[in-house]
């Protein structure tokens, strides 16, 4: 089974530790996936696909597993998602969380004001900025141009923590659903 024919669930666990990489502007920029979120579909009063709506923005999701989701949040940070679930159902899991990697210096120069290398990536907004990824992303496929998902730190399962999802209090019985996941004790979860 190839990676983005698993189950949404599973695939945001299996994420963890991956290397997420941007080739930008001859540079490589890429971080360890240490947190995502997942976001099942038209059953799921948190996603944004919730009662398979479907708008401009969420158009993405009903396509291929494997593509790349962007979208704006507060009018002013990009969140970068990766459709997962198979076509039309729109399902998605969101990249909350990476452990720098390369391009460092490159971060730092879109994060500047950030005090210290942790905060540079511990949340959706942080990493994306980061890593320069843009609504201009949207659509794209993974691994196939200059945004790739390859193998990268070994995460053991008991390494692996799960929880309630972050800033979904609109999402009635949603709200509680663990389906958050991240890596023991590492420094860049999000808070």
């Amino acid at each position: 089974m190839k990676l983005w024919e698993l189950p949404t669930l599973d695939l945001a666990k299996e994420l963890l530790g991956m290397k997420l990489i941007h080739i930008d502007d001859d540079a490589i920029i890429s971080g360890y996936i240490v947190e995502t979120e997942a976001y099942l579909g038209p059953e799921d009063r948190a996603a944004h696909s919730f009662n398979n709506r479907r708008t401009a923005r969420t158009e993405v999701m009903y396509g291929e597993a494997g593509t790349i989701y962007t979208y704006f949040i507060y009018g002013m940070h990009v969140c970068f998602n990766i459709v997962s679930g198979p076509v039309n159902k729109p399902e998605a899991i969101l990249i909350r969380a990476i452990q720098p990697n390369e391009g460092i210096e490159r971060m730092r120069e879109r994060r500047a004001r950030v005090k210290n290398e942790i905060m540079l990536t511990n949340g959706p907004g942080k990493l994306s900025k980061a890593m320069g990824f843009t609504l201009s992303d949207n659509g794209k496929k993974i691994n196939e141009g200059n945004i790739r998902v390859e193998e990268g730190m070994i995460v053991v399962q008991n390494e692996i923590i799960s929880g309630p999802r972050i800033g979904i209090q609109y999402a009635e019985e949603a709200v509680h659903y663990p389906y958050r996941f991240w890596i023991k004790n590492n420094p860049y979860v999000s808070r």
